[in-house]
């Protein structure tokens, strides 16, 4: 401070983190001029923060200072003069913090409002194979149009490549194999020599996947020479798989044994029983083959939550009950995504099939658009459409379509049932002249809290608009999605970038080109594919890094970036910040070694604080709590409950420090190296006409 003061401040301890705003304390020490001992207290702050969730990081916008306290300081004029520089300087001082410490530090409350209710949990369709297979999903009944540059008729209602020949046989190509069979349905086989016609599909669809090299996986490469058996599916389904029989391997500490010759997460109890977890949610049955229902995540028998950490299958810890990791994933699904939309810049279009048609929008008073690949909302005579995590707004459904200040009043009654339920997950926070300060959380995604953990999709399928125009909607099955604590919901193992084309709009629906949304989730956006066939470590165990890094692909959820009108930070550029001036400093604690912040991976940053405003240390040397009271630290003596919360906290900063070792070091080490990047979409449309 002016005055020759030096204040450190101590890594934040979060309390509750909703919509933009992270409410925290801090332990914090002051040194004044002419003193040898600092005095340590406490500060809690109100901060408005900006958060990436592709690089983990938050970051503090602006801040208020409630409350600042320090054990026997009664001057008023010290405390105001401290509230004011710290919410001066906190921003500045405090620099980016990580998500996951954030998270696994976190004490909050779920919002009623961020909760998923009434979601389906009935099973899809579980076909159980012990060969190479791969399931190829139709939504519905296959519809062909056709490809005026390849003259040939196309499914279009699918994202594979499906095509009718003049030979009246279907053709199915992905990952450098044709496959064919004389309904598109199947069944299918390895096709011999195929017609010269279809030489122009295999290069078209070749070049698509090839021109966005930073999304091309191993997997597709692998796969090239592996010739797979197709299951077709024109209705909600799965499919699960083991190379050969199962082999059952052990589970350490517990009676369950999990399939190790399968990519998918089935296990077996000491009853014979069988579970498998899809779109994480658990099923169970007495074959492989069959009878497949649900069972609540809280409703496993215990052994599951007794799965170790660093085990090979720690990954499914999220999809338990009760566990640290299901924690975390519940807290990560309430943490937005930010970003600043330019009010004057900003816009989007809508196109449909014809005239706008809308239907009501069933437990609301609100309608909603049917004919097209956008998601338009009507209310009182306004219309709103939300565009890669953008609210517009219109005085008509053909716009023009500017900036909303604020959203639909029934937005959060939609229900589950509806194809735009994801929408109530996209908050408008605050309004400038110049710009609306926006975030949506995994919800938008299609990541939903569903009681103690958190799943993919609603469960239910939604009936795609057909009639010259296909426009799909979400969907929750048919792509084995599992669950990553660092990127989200990522496809399981088969579906490379080979496999993708037709429904996606590559090349087929004119001059779009590039991933535009669908069933998986907004315009823009698509999962991260799964690399390896069989993992061999788990998510959170030491050897995460050295191997589960290769199941990681592609980490991008930020549907914001590079979306014109909209200012999001850099992704790889978060800087590590101190505050300083002449007479005094304002800046980060921690022992000699620890990074600025004091709150890095590898920081020996150790300070406490209590919601009484207390300050305590952890003495290493001994493995002691400490508490700081008259000028010098006192070992902290006959309050269990104090030392078990402190340990509690000790332990959750480290873990959180872990996982963002983790996730840095797997992300360094699966970046693309090919340069791509996503394409950023634009309008409305998810369908098209071929």
């Amino acid at each position: 401070m002016d005055d020759g003061t030096v204040v450190k401040i101590y890594q934040p301890q979060p309390e509750s983190f909703s919509n933009n705003v992270l409410k925290s304390r801090w332990a914090i020490s002051v040194l004044q001029p002419g003193k040898t001992d600092p005095v340590f207290g406490t500060f809690w702050s109100v901060a408005n923060v900006e958060t990436d969730r592709d690089a983990r990081r938050v970051v503090i916008q602006s801040a208020k200072v409630p409350n600042v306290k320090f054990p026997g300081q009664p001057d008023e004029n010290f405390i105001n003069s401290m509230k004011t520089a710290l919410e001066t300087n906190l921003p500045t001082t405090a620099g980016d913090l990580s998500l996951d410490e954030v998270l696994a530090s976190l004490d909050q409350d779920l919002e009623q409002q961020k909760l998923s209710k009434n979601l389906n949990t009935n099973a899809p369709r579980i076909v159980y194979a012990d060969h190479p297979s791969l399931l190829v999903m139709i939504d519905g009944q296959p519809k062909l149009q056709t490809n005026k540059d390849w003259g040939l008729d196309v499914v279009v209602n699918t994202p594979f490549t499906i095509v009718k020949a003049h030979d009246n046989q279907f053709y199915l190509y992905g990952s450098k194999h044709w496959y064919t069979a004389q309904e598109a349905t199947g069944p299918y086989s390895q096709a011999g020599n195929v017609p010269s016609e279809l030489q122009q599909v295999q290069s078209a669809v070749d070049n698509a996947n090839s021109s966005s090299p930073g999304y091309t996986d191993s997997a597709a490469e692998a796969q090239d020479n592996v010739v797979s058996d197709i299951v077709v599916s024109t209705s909600p389904a799965e499919l699960i798989q083991t190379s050969g029989q199962p082999a059952w391997t052990p589970i350490q500490g517990t009676s369950l044994s999990y399939a190790g010759n399968s990519s998918n997460d089935i296990f077996q109890d000491q009853s014979g029983k069988y579970y498998v977890l899809i779109s994480g949610r658990w099923y169970t049955s007495s074959a492989l083959t069959g009878g497949w229902h649900y069972v609540a995540a809280n409703a496993l028998p215990g052994d599951f939550a007794k799965i170790p950490q660093g085990s090979p299958k720690d990954n499914v810890l999220a999809s338990v009950a009760g566990t640290d990791e299901a924690r975390e994933a519940i807290m990560d699904a309430q943490i937005p995504q930010t970003a600043k939309v330019d009010r004057s810049t900003a816009t989007t279009s809508v196109n449909y099939d014809g005239d706008p048609q809308f239907a009501p929008l069933q437990g609301t008073d609100m309608q909603y658009a049917t004919n097209t690949g956008s998601s338009v909302l009507q209310e009182n005579g306004v219309y709103y459409s939300v565009d890669n995590g953008v609210w517009f707004q219109a005085p008509s459904p053909n716009g023009p379509w500017t900036v909303a200040t604020d959203r639909p009043a029934q937005v959060d009654q939609i229900p589950p049932t509806s194809p735009d339920y994801n929408l109530k997950y996209v908050y408008v926070y605050d309004v400038t002249p110049d710009y609306v300060y926006m975030g949506y959380t995994p919800g938008y995604l299609n990541a939903y809290i569903y009681g103690p953990t958190v799943v993919y999709g609603t469960g239910f399928y939604y009936n795609p608009w057909f009639n010259g125009f296909y426009y799909p909607r979400p969907w929750s099955w048919g792509f084995g999605f599992g669950y990553n604590p660092y990127v989200g919901w990522s496809l399981g193992f088969g579906y490379g970038f080979g496999w993708f084309h037709g429904g996606w709009g590559m090349g087929w629906h004119g001059g779009w080109g590039g991933w535009r949304g669908g069933w998986w989730g907004p315009a823009a956006y698509h999962p991260a594919y799964a690399w390896n066939r069989y993992r061999s470590t788990g998510f959170y165990g030491p050897g995460f890094a050295r191997n589960r890094n290769t199941f990681i692909n592609s980490y991008h959820t930020n549907i914001y970036a590079s979306r014109p009108g909209v200012i999001t930070r850099d992704n790889h550029n978060f800087a590590q910040r101190n505050f300083s001036r002449p007479g005094g400093t304002i800046g980060t604690g921690g022992r000699p070694g620890a990074p600025v912040n004091g709150g890095r991976p590898g920081a020996t940053n150790n300070v406490f604080s209590d919601r009484a405003g207390n300050v305590y240390q952890h003495n290493a040397a001994n493995n002691q709590w400490q508490q700081r009271s008259n000028n010098s630290w006192r070992p902290v003596q006959g309050n269990a409950q104090v030392r078990q919360n402190l340990n509690r906290q000790q332990t959750m900063r480290d873990r959180g420090q872990v996982r963002t070792q983790n996730f840095n070091q797997a992300r360094g080490a699966s970046r693309p190296s090919g340069g791509g990047s996503r394409p950023s979409g634009g309008g409305g449309s998810r369908g098209g006409k071929h």
